[in-house]
């Protein structure tokens, strides 16, 4: 084995995530590990793929929206998938400060509602 590659455990350990998760991303092909017989093995394209995918649903996106981000680069090259992700990620910013807004005023609304009620306790 090549020193630049991880089998299935060392993945998964790498990146916190369970053998059922690594296996979903595969079945899915957001990740193509290359396989001797039954061993699984990643290469650092693969290990970059993981991490963009692993940030990718941290900003929130959709397991398809970063499967057809990362196909636009094997289909289209790096300047189409930067393209990409500047519209994705120009989306997901109005997504994310909309739903800021709202659980701001939620919160805002939860903490005049407690104190009004603690004011009757006392």
């Amino acid at each position: 084995m090549s020193d630049d590659r991880l089998n299935f455990k060392e993945m998964c350990a790498k990146f916190d995530v369970t053998p059922r998760t690594l296996r979903y991303y595969e079945y899915i092909e957001l990740l193509s590990p290359e396989k001797e017989g039954r061993s699984r093995y990643y290469t650092p394209r693969e290990v970059a793929r993981m991490t963009l995918i692993l940030r990718g649903r941290r900003f929130g996106f959709s397991l398809e929206e970063l499967r057809q981000w990362l196909l636009i680069y094997d289909e289209k090259g790096t300047d189409a998938q930067n393209q990409a992700w500047v519209e994705l990620a120009d989306r997901q910013l109005s997504s994310l400060r909309t739903q800021y807004a709202e659980l701001s005023e939620t919160i805002d609304d939860l903490q005049k509602l407690r104190d009004d009620v603690q004011t009757l306790v006392k």
